[in-house]
């Protein structure tokens, strides 16, 4: 199968020869294995060589014995493997020995303090659109943040292509598969994630379709501001099945450990306006593919809800948005105030820079969403915060252009690192 560079790779590069071990982590199928291959001398497949088992009993630090850096995939199968690699790094004192490579969260515990000053980490997300040539990448996030204008493109684009890769999802197996495949695949998926990973990765039995429910609950509410209780009541109502909140947040707990479900933190900034910050994340799935998988929606039933597709469209938005930012130093937030104004993503770089971000299906309400970010605008205190590098509006047309009121319309296919 033919391999794709991926954004991550650079990271990778900077942090393998600062550490003597780095973490690859990311959801199961996102292609962590195959990336992390490009860097490694020598493989261990934890979850299928059989020695393993043998090996983890008699002598483990054998498993460690081969060319540089070393790939322990799936090492989380075999949890001390961590610690062994960490008396190793001590021992060599040599930088880029090992990247493991894992589809489950290490404990906190561990991860803070076995693997402080030994261990570097990198997050892997599904492929984006430039990653997969969906997008041309012309209109950069850098240049986004170092408020450059944006020149007239048209990369042509339907709302029929936007669904049926939504459908497929940013999955490396699924690049080249059809929509009718993909919808198969996804939903498999989802079918594993309730039956089996969920109870794997925490070593507790769950239910199987209170899972489901809790997925279908997340689905229906995606890219919105939704606590707990949300999910309690939607489940109650929707689905007829009783989880109560502390089990609720045993499961979230569970899915993000899995690393499939996420949250889109609240921007904290400085308002020149009596008006209070709401401080509730936004929740996403790991790829948008997953909520239309969890709630079998398939390719008709989406274009007869389009309002449903502008939420997953966000979705997806935020997803590109947050792998192009980690390219440059930057995180994704939100912003949601008492008054209501709301903005969709905000992007600010570690130093400062930042700019703010309207996601819109079609470009029907490109006025109102470049009058929210106009009125956003006003209300920043400039001494305190700085304003916005930029003000734009992402959508699904194909048409990326500065508007007369300055306000940068970007179409998603046009949008790169």
């Amino acid at each position: 199968m033919k391999y794709y560079n991926r954004i991550v790779e650079d990271e990778i590069k900077q942090k393998l020869k600062a550490s003597g071990a780095l973490l690859i982590k990311g959801p199961k199928s996102c292609g962590k294995t195959e990336t992390a291959k490009q860097f490694a001398a020598s493989i261990l497949q934890v979850d299928q060589d059989e020695q393993v088992p043998v090996v983890m009993s008699i002598n483990p630090r054998i498993l460690l014995e081969g060319e540089t850096p070393r790939l322990l995939d799936e090492w989380q199968e075999h949890p001390k493997l961590w610690n062994y690699v960490r008396h190793e790094v001590d021992d060599r004192k040599k930088r880029a020995q090992f990247i493991l490579a894992g589809s489950a969260n290490p404990e906190e515990e561990i991860k803070l303090h076995s693997g402080a000053g030994r261990f570097t980490i990198v997050e892997m997300q599904t492929m984006s659109w430039q990653e997969m040539g969906y997008s041309s990448g012309e209109v950069s996030l850098r240049s986004l943040l170092q408020g450059k204008y944006v020149a007239f493109s048209d990369n042509k684009l339907s709302l029929d292509e936007i669904i049926e890769r939504m459908i497929r999802g940013g999955w490396p197996a699924l690049l080249h598969a059809s929509p009718d495949e993909a919808i198969l695949l996804n939903r498999s998926y989802v079918d594993l994630l309730a039956e089996v990973d969920m109870s794997r990765v925490s070593q507790v039995k769950r239910d199987t379709q209170k899972v489901r429910s809790l997925l279908r609950s997340i689905a229906r509410n995606i890219a919105t501001l939704v606590d707990n209780t949300t999910y309690e009541k939607d489940i109650k109502a929707f689905e007829n099945a009783d989880l109560s909140r502390p089990t609720i947040i045993d499961y979230l707990n569970a899915l993000t450990q899995l690393m499939i479900f996420e949250e889109q933190p609240a921007f904290n900034t400085h308002i020149r306006t009596s008006a209070s910050l709401r401080k509730s994340p936004k929740r996403h799935f790991c790829d948008v593919s997953l909520a239309i998988a969890a709630l079998k929606l398939d390719r008709q039933t989406l274009m007869n809800d389009l309002k449903y597709c502008g939420f997953l469209f966000e979705s997806l938005v935020y997803h590109d948005l947050k792998m192009y930012a980690r390219a440059n130093d930057a995180e994704v937030y939100h912003y949601r105030d008492s008054t209501g104004l709301e903005v969709d993503a905000i992007v600010q770089q570690s130093g400062g820079a930042w700019a703010a971000f309207e996601v819109k299906l079609g470009i029907g309400l490109l006025d109102e969403a470049a009058g929210n970010l106009l009125k956003f605008n006003r209300l920043i205190d400039a001494e305190k915060q700085g304003k916005p590098a930029s003000l734009n509006i992402i959508t699904g047309s194909g048409l990326s252009f500065t508007r007369p009121d300055g306000v940068n319309v970007i179409s998603l296919a046009s949008l790169g690192k």
